[in-house]
């Protein structure tokens, strides 16, 4: 149940953030879905999950231009707002390495969207 409800705020987080930037091809709810499964692993530790690692390679094949991978950043960090205190920033940095995924741009709050 509490699963349930972290994925519901990230949602609900994802679907505010998102209506703003409707132009772009990603939306905060397939971020969301896409990294559902990788929320336990974020905030709790422990082996990331298979489910997690569709999921971030999926994502990453879905944001093909500069403005897809734009809005997955501002969504992913409206999610990371959302989880605040319960989120482990290093384990959110070391995400995608651990699904073998190459991004050039760090995985952090600090991250500007708009480069």
């Amino acid at each position: 149940m509490e699963g349930f409800i972290k994925l519901s705020t990230l949602l609900i987080v994802c679907m505010l953030v998102s209506a703003p930037m409707a132009e772009a091809a990603i939306s905060c709810g397939a971020v969301a879905s896409n990294l559902g499964q990788c929320i336990n692993y974020l905030t709790r530790g422990g082996f990331v999950p298979r489910g997690c690692c569709s999921g971030v390679q999926r994502l990453h094949s879905m944001a093909r231009t500069t403005r897809d991978r734009q809005q997955a950043c501002r969504c992913i960090q409206g999610a990371a707002r959302a989880l605040g205190s319960r989120l482990n920033p290093g384990r959110a940095a070391r995400l995608p390495g651990a699904c073998r995924v190459r991004i050039s741009y760090p995985i952090s709050a600090r991250t500007n969207c708009n480069k």
